[in-house]
């Protein structure tokens, strides 16, 4: 039988999870860092597991993330059903708004996804605010594991335990540069020799847009793979990204729907007829929350129509 967690320990495992650090976690449970240590303690040692690893920031454990999914499900109905109540903040004339995070890929944050929240913000029924965790969508729904989001926007179609998925449709890549770019760098030969040599942008260390590129543009000639190439700039934001192509850093993959938004003659496609079609998929807390219920229903009528 499993041993009853004390709520104030739950809790308080939780804000040290979102804070980063006891001292912060104290600062917003006004008590101690004494005290919080002393309840994350006191809960490892009911449930007879190590569920933080102290470092700055604390990093969960595995048995941690079971709990803090525990935790933020609680706070989550917690806030529901204050608000069906109408009951209120001390000191407050309304209830607290419900908090909904969400783990999202950066270019689906810098087209289509904002507009799906802002639906949901302008609902007269329904207060929510949104703490958003940009991540490739690759590895989103590792924080749905972690317990650190309610929700992630995925590559991957396979639920993450105690999750739902929804197909979202097709993120679509189009391999782009700079005119100048082009001219100088890919008019020596054919584009599957010349490319791999050529400098080329990549969002960070966990894309593989541009490599995935480089393969199938090798395989359709040859049949066999190519190596990437060792000229790399690396640029973690999606708008500079788009700006580093644009001012001849290198050749890159560009969503369709960012590509469409430079003026003509900015950049010229490399490979129109060879698009690299990425799967969207959401996945989130099977939890009986209005406000989740609200961000999952205006995600899936904004993807709709914004991708393919």
């Amino acid at each position: 039988m499993m041993p009853e967690l004390p709520l104030d320990q739950v809790r308080t495992l939780l804000v040290a999870v979102d804070e980063g650090t006891f001292e912060a976690a104290a600062r917003t449970l006004h008590v101690t860092p004494s005290a919080v240590s002393q309840r994350v303690k006191a809960l490892e040692q009911r449930v007879g597991r190590v569920l933080l690893v102290r470092a700055k920031p604390v990093r969960l454990t595995e048995s941690g993330e079971v709990v803090v999914r525990f935790a933020r499900q609680l706070a989550a109905l917690e806030r529901d059903a204050a608000a069906e109540l109408g009951l209120s903040d001390p000191g407050t004339s309304s209830a607290a708004p419900a908090t909904v995070p969400i783990a999202v890929n950066a270019d689906s944050l810098a087209t289509w996804f904002l507009p799906a929240l802002a639906d949901v913000s302008a609902r007269a029924d329904l207060e929510v605010c949104f703490d958003l965790h940009r991540q490739d969508q690759d590895h989103t729904t590792v924080l749905l594991r972690q317990g650190l989001v309610m929700a992630a926007v995925t590559s991957s179609p396979e639920p993450v335990q105690g999750c739902t998925v929804l197909r979202l449709g097709r993120m679509r890549y189009h391999a782009m540069a700079a005119p100048w770019f082009a001219e100088r760098w890919l008019t020596d030969g054919p584009l599957t020799r010349v490319l791999g040599d050529a400098p080329v942008v990549v969002f960070d260390r966990k894309d593989d847009l541009e490599d995935r590129f480089l393969r199938r543009l090798a395989a359709r000639r040859t049949g066999t793979g190519a190596a990437g190439t060792v000229r790399r700039h690396h640029v973690p934001a999606s708008e500079a990204y788009v700006e580093a192509i644009a001012a001849g850093l290198g050749w890159g993959m560009l969503p369709e729907a960012q590509a469409a938004q430079r003026q003509e003659g900015e950049l010229v496609h490399l490979a129109p007829q060879l698009p690299i079609d990425v799967p969207l998929y959401w996945q989130q807390w099977k939890l009986d929350s209005p406000a989740l219920a609200a961000v999952a229903e205006a995600v899936a009528r904004t993807a709709e129509t914004a991708l393919t």
